[in-house]
């Protein structure tokens, strides 16, 4: 691990020094366990008793909570931003050696670039193409019509099933499945037939897709994911969705088929979009949310139930199913309040 001076540090991604330039630190870590001799960060108001007692080195931070930090500082307007950027600069991956495990099953006709690197048992359908730098971790599949953009990375267990075309430098987790039938369905005399799914998936540059989350291909035209989308772990993406550019959707959220979802938007985890609806560009959805209808406007939206005691929450959900004889009620008085009205 690289060890630098902090004046050295600041210079580099240039940031402001408020402390003893020779000082050396040589890692990260978190305001609570760092040592003096890593770099923390201070992000948030809810981490200013771990900031007084921090032992770190030096610590990212604001220039307005400065008189907060113990320690010496590195002045920036955004401390996490820069800490990721410092991380990844000490942290760097480790690209494996390019070329084709002895155990890996390379179909003929396969196209792969001498510079990818392919892993223990994966397996390359005929019609696959795998670009310059990508990597295919082991256990891999890439199936018929996919192909894996340059420098990509399949981490591990990753199974893009049928025309699956991924950008340059897309990330996907441990366990993923892209590819695989979205759930159409019709009904004939009461049994269910199924709906071919002609589609792809079409991942754009730079997006990260999350262990065992499913991205199903579309039933004619592709499911698109647009350039620098970030998805988490445990996340349903059905047929024909559509997710603009820089979104992101945290863990445990379902969308449902022929869903439109716009640039920047937010999901925060276990929610729902139902199918056929658009969502608004810049708009965020709060946690536990089920958005049933299209948002045209950008903000915050939410209809999710806050934790709060147990008591607390039979007492209001015993009041909510008596929501609407309430408002049968409270109808029926302004009825007969305007009467009165009208006769006096």
């Amino acid at each position: 691990m690289t060890s630098i001076s902090l004046g050295q540090l600041a210079d580099r991604f240039g940031l402001h020094l408020d402390g003893a330039p020779e000082t050396r630190l040589s890692g990260v870590g978190t305001l609570e366990r760092a040592s003096a001799d890593q770099l923390s960060f201070f992000a948030n108001s809810k981490y200013r008793a771990a900031l007084s007692g921090t032992q770190a080195g030096a610590v990212l931070i604001r220039a307005g909570e400065r008189e907060l930090c113990p320690s010496a500082a590195l002045l920036t307007p955004d401390p996490y931003l820069t800490f990721a950027k410092i991380a990844a600069w000490w942290h760097p991956k480790v690209r494996p050696e390019p070329g084709v495990h002895a155990t890996a099953a390379i179909a003929a006709g396969a196209e792969i670039a001498a510079s990818a690197s392919i892993g223990a048992f994966c397996v390359v359908a005929a019609s696959a193409r795998i670009h310059a730098g990508a990597v295919l971790g082991p256990h891999c599949i890439v199936g018929s019509d996919c192909v894996v953009g340059a420098d990509a990375e399949l981490v591990a267990r990753v199974t893009l099933v049928k025309r699956v075309r991924l950008g340059a430098r897309v990330i996907v987790h441990p366990g993923a499945v892209l590819g695989s039938d979205g759930f159409g369905l019709a009904k004939e005399h009461g049994r269910w037939i199924k709906v071919p799914q002609l589609g792809g998936v079409l991942v754009g540059d730079d997006c990260e897709i999350g262990a065992n989350t499913t991205i199903d291909c579309g039933a004619l035209g592709d499911t698109v994911l647009a350039e620098d989308v970030r998805i988490d772990n445990l996340v349903q993406i059905a047929h024909n969705v559509e997710i603009g550019a820089h979104s992101a959707m945290a863990g445990c959220v379902g969308i449902a088929g022929s869903a439109r979802i716009g640039k920047n938007v937010l999901v925060a985890g276990a929610s729902g979009i139902a199918g056929h609806l658009k969502v608004a560009d810049g708009t965020t959805v709060l946690a536990m949310s089920m958005v049933t209808s299209d948002i045209h406007e950008p903000g915050a939206y939410g209809s999710g139930v806050p934790l709060m005691d147990q008591r607390s929450w039979q007492r209001n959900m015993a009041r909510l199913r008596n929501l609407d004889k309430l408002v049968g009620r409270v109808a029926n008085l302004e009825k007969r309040s305007e009467t009165d009205g009208k006769h006096e």
